[in-house]
C-alpha cells in the first residue's frame, strides 16, 4: 500500500520549525512506543541542527514493556536521551522536565526558562503532553492526525518555555512496513488508507508475534492458519455479517484496527530493535555495493 500524505500545512510547519530552531535549547521528539522507528520523522534530525534531543516513547502503556526497554537502550546507545512515558504518571512527567533542564544548564543557572520544541508525527500525543506539562488544557487535542495546524508557544510554571508544532510526516515513506504500521496506529488519516489491507498486515504480524493475545481477545480454542482466515474469524465473532452470512471484511477490519489502537488486544509493539538493525545493515550493504558498481563503471569508461 502506497500512502503519501503531506498536506500544505505540513510543508508550512517545516518552514516555521526551521525558523524557530535557532532559539531552541532542546528538542523533545515524541514517538509512538509501539513503533519507535516508524514514527521517527527523519526530518527532525535535519531540522534540529544538532540541538540536544530527548526521545519520548509515548503511549508506553499500550506497548510491550520488554521491547520498550530495548528501544530506550537503543536510542541511548546512539547518544540521545530516551524515556518511556505514560501521561497519567506524574513521576514520569517530572523526569522529562528534569531531562529538559539538564540539557540546558546555562539557562537554568541564569534563571531563564529552558526553550523546548515539541516535535513528532501526527497523533503521537504531542498536544496531550503539553497539556500535562502545563497542568491545564491549552493545546487542542484530538484522536486523529493533524489537529494542531499552526505553531504555538506556551510558558509553563516549571521553568520551561514550550513550543508546539503541527505533526509532520515526511514527503515519502520509503519502508513499506512503516507505512502500514503508521496506518494501523492512527498516524495517517483513515480516509487515505485501505482498512482491509492494514488489518491483514496487522493480523499476520499478531499471528506470528502475539498469538496468545489474539486467542484471548476473540476467545478462540485454536487460531486460523493465516491472516485472511483470521479476519473472517474476527468478522464472525463480532457479528460483522451481511445477508447470507457473508463476512463484512471492511467492518471486521475497522473493528480489528480499533482494538489495536485502543489497547484492547493487549500491550503490543509492532517493531523490534533487531529488525531495524538488520534493515539498516542491509541498506548500508546495498549502498556500498551500488557505490562500488558506480566506481567500477566509471573506471571502465576511463580505460
Amino acid at each position: 500500500m502506497a500512502i503519501q500524505w503531506f498536506p500544505g500545512h505540513m510543508h508550512k510547519a517545516r518552514k516555521e520549525i526551521a525558523k524557530v530552531i535557532p532559539q531552541i535549547d532542546v528538542v523533545v521528539e515524541v514517538l509512538d512506543a509501539r513503533l519507535p522507528i516508524s514514527s521517527e520523522n527523519p526530518l527532525v534530525e535535519t531540522l534540529r541542527q544538532n540541538k540536544p534531543v530527548i526521545k519520548v516513547l509515548n503511549k508506553s502503556d499500550l506497548a510491550d514493556p520488554n521491547r520498550t526497554k530495548k528501544w530506550v537502550r537503543y536510542f541511548q546507545e546512539l547518544g540521545a536521551q530516551s524515556m518511556p512515558l505514560r501521561l497519567d504518571q506524574k513521576g514520569e512527567l517530572k523526569r522529562l522536565i528534569q531531562l529538559c533542564r539538564d540539557a540546558a544548564p546555562g539557562r537554568v543557572d541564569g534563571d531563564r526558562p529552558v526553550r523546548v520544541l515539541i516535535m513528532g508525527i501526527p497523533n503521537v500525543g504531542k498536544s496531550t503532553l503539553i497539556n500535562s506539562l502545563l497542568g491545564r488544557k491549552v493545546a487542542k487535542v484530538g484522536n486523529e492526525p493533524a489537529v494542531t495546524k499552526a505553531q504555538q508557544r506556551f510558558v509553563t510554571h516549571n521553568g520551561l518555555a514550550i513550543y508546539d508544532t503541527p505533526g509532520i510526516l515526511w514527503p515519502k515513506i520509503e519502508d513499506p512496513d512503516s507505512t502500514l504500521r503508521l496506518a494501523a496506529s492512527g498516524a495517517i488519516k483513515d480516509t487515505v488508507m485501505e482498512y482491509e489491507e492494514v488489518a491483514l498486515y496487522t493480523l499476520a504480524f499478531l499471528l506470528r508475534e502475539y498469538p496468545a493475545l489474539l486467542q484471548a481477545r476473540f476467545k478462540l480454542e485454536a487460531l486460523p492458519e493465516d491472516a485472511n482466515a483470521m479476519l473472517d474469524c474476527v468478522g464472525r465473532k463480532r457479528g460483522c455479517l451481511r445477508s447470507g452470512g457473508i463476512v463484512d471484511r471492511h467492518k471486521a477490519a475497522e473493528l480489528l484496527v480499533g482494538d489495536l489502537r485502543s489497547g484492547k488486544l493487549g500491550r503490543i509493539s509492532l517493531e523490534t530493535v533487531g529488525e531495524w538493525k538488520e534493515k539498516r545493515r542491509l541498506a548500508a550493504l546495498q549502498a556500498a555495493e551500488a557505490e562500488a558498481e558506480t566506481e567500477n563503471t566509471n573506471e571502465s569508461d576511463r580505460t
